[in-house]
Formats: C-alpha cells, structure tokens, sequence
C-alpha cells in the first residue's frame, strides 16, 4: 500500500491549488481515502474523506475548509485530489493523504485525522 501526495506549493491568499493522491496497491473505487494536515505547531486537522465510489455517503469536511475544497476521484488514474479554493494563511500546513482501507469513511459528521496508512506531506503555504 503506497499513498503519495503532491501538487503543494506556495499561493497568495485567494488563490488555489489542487492536490493529487496517487495510490498504489489497491484500487481507490473499493476503499475510503482521506486528507488530514498538519500546521507548524498544531494539532493535526482532518480535512476530507471520500468513501468508495458506489457509496452512497457524501464525502466529508471539515468545517474549516466546507464551501472551499472538493474531494474527488479519477479511478482511471487511481488518484485521488483535493482541489482547493479561496486558500487562507490558515491553511498552511503539511496536507497528507491517508487510508485505513475500509469502505466508508469513519463518521458521518467530520473526517478523522489518524488513519492506518498515510503518504508523505506535500506542503502548502498560503501568504502574501
């Protein structure tokens, strides 16, 4: 089971980026994969979660990014991507991408930040 997050970079406030997943070893339309982030010298935040593709469940968010970042899945790519929009310094963090390959994610209310299997982070900076 390999994770591997990219697409971080350094945006103006407003701006945008798209964060991609790539998975390796198991195929994303059968499992729940999840974006949790951490920020220098902050607790760790859930950010997202996408059950499998024939799940009925919405995907999750957490009330900080709600309205701002999207969840999807390209299956033929075996990727997941967070696609991130009117980005705040707030959001400055370590994002990393995350399964505990199950179906469903955990929780019907926000997405859960400690998962089984995690990739490496791809850092997001968000200044003027």
């Amino acid at each position: 089971v390999q994770l591997q997050a990219s697409g971080g970079g350094t945006v103006q406030p407003g701006g945008s980026l798209r964060l991609s997943c790539h998975v390796s070893g198991f195929m994303v339309d059968y499992f729940a994969i999840g974006w949790w982030r951490q920020a220098p010298g902050k607790e760790r935040e859930g950010v997202s979660c996408i059950g499998r593709s024939s799940s009925s469940a919405r995907p999750l968010y957490a009330d900080s990014v709600k309205g701002r970042f999207t969840i999807s899945r390209d299956s033929a790519k075996n990727t997941v991507y967070l696609q991130m929009n009117s980005l705040r310094p707030e959001d400055t963090a370590l994002y990393y991408c995350a399964t505990d390959m199950v179906s469903e994610c955990w929780g019907t209310d926000r997405p859960k930040y400690q998962y089984d299997a995690s990739g490496q982070g791809t850092l997001v900076t968000v200044s003027s």
